[in-house]
């Protein structure tokens, strides 16, 4: 387990835990003053729900409560937990991460000159003493667009291998900001974690000084 540096954005010393090794992810809440740490879920990343939305949100929840349930297992209490799934989805395809060149350039070939959109679904999985653990599940969706690409500049991306652990095969952040036309949305999203949507959730939760199990996905 990694305790990442102490930083001013928690509640009064508050535990939160990122069930991610996502370095993105990491970054992010970082960049938000969130202290953390690192415990990467072992969960299962299949699922049979079709819609984008549906399936980030089972994922992130599936995420969250593999490492909420074991911490509870081992006794331990008052904890949030963070789980996240990202997908990118052009026209009803759903893109996970490339399984290989041939795979990232089909995306990537798909993706270039049109407009597409990024869901990551969010868990905040919340236990305090003496009280059953609360989930709190919703997602974020950005729309993106992008610059035509020829298949020679997809090639030569892919090549540089930045694409082969991202959703839809490229990085907002890194090289593909070339090909990036616009988005409507969060751009922390795209990147992996709509930060500022969490941020604002723990500061409602722990305002209202309660834990709440929501079984209905919020956008």
């Amino acid at each position: 387990m990694n305790r990442e540096k102490k930083q001013n954005g928690n509640q009064k010393g508050e535990r939160i835990i990122l069930a991610s090794a996502s370095p993105r992810r990491k970054e992010l809440l970082t960049q938000i003053g969130v202290a953390y740490e690192v415990m990467p879920s072992n969960a299962e990343e299949k699922t049979n729900k079709e819609l984008p939305e549906d399936i980030v949100c089972e994922l992130s929840l599936r995420k969250a409560e593999d490492i909420g349930i074991r911490l509870e297992q081992k006794g331990e209490d008052d904890y949030t937990v963070i789980g996240a799934d990202t997908v990118v989805s052009f026209q009803g395809t759903v893109m996970g991460k490339p399984k290989d060149e041939k795979d990232a350039c089909r995306m990537l070939a798909m993706l270039q000159g049109n407009v597409h959109q990024v869901y990551t679904g969010v868990t905040l999985y919340i236990k305090r003493a003496g009280q059953p653990a609360g989930r709190r599940t919703f997602y974020e969706k950005t729309d993106v667009s992008m610059y035509p690409m020829s298949m020679e500049e997809i090639e030569a991306y892919t090549a540089t291998g930045e694409p082969m652990d991202k959703a839809g095969a490229y990085a907002i952040q890194g090289g593909c900001a070339a090909y990036i036309k616009g988005i409507c949305g969060d751009y922390n999203n795209v990147v992996g974690l709509p930060v500022g949507r969490i941020y604002q959730e723990l500061r409602q939760k722990h305002h209202r000084n309660e834990v709440k199990n929501d079984s209905i996905n919020s956008k």
